[in-house]
């Protein structure tokens, strides 16, 4: 569990996070961006792997696998990693 950042990246975001865009169908991992705490993001979803449905406002909709069931959330760009070599 992610629990602190390394010194050198202490309190800073890199805007190309803040700017990044993903297509629907584009599979990403949620990686907590520990420097921004509001709103809150759910300690259960950090390191899940999740498929981009659609963009809404500034945040995007992943679709997770929780065992058996789909679930979506709302998460932020500045939480998302791409992750490549994943065909759709």
């Amino acid at each position: 569990m992610l629990k602190r950042k390394r010194i050198r990246t202490k309190g800073k975001v890199s805007l190309n996070k803040y700017f990044q865009n993903f297509d629907s169908g584009d599979y990403v991992a949620l990686v907590r961006e520990l420097s921004r705490q509001k709103p809150g993001f759910p300690e259960r979803m950090q390191g899940k792997t999740g498929r981009i449905i659609e963009k809404k406002g500034a945040a995007y909709v992943v679709e997770i696998g929780d065992y058996d069931m789909k679930k979506r959330f709302s998460v932020r760009p500045i939480h998302l990693k791409k992750i490549e070599g994943v065909k759709a």
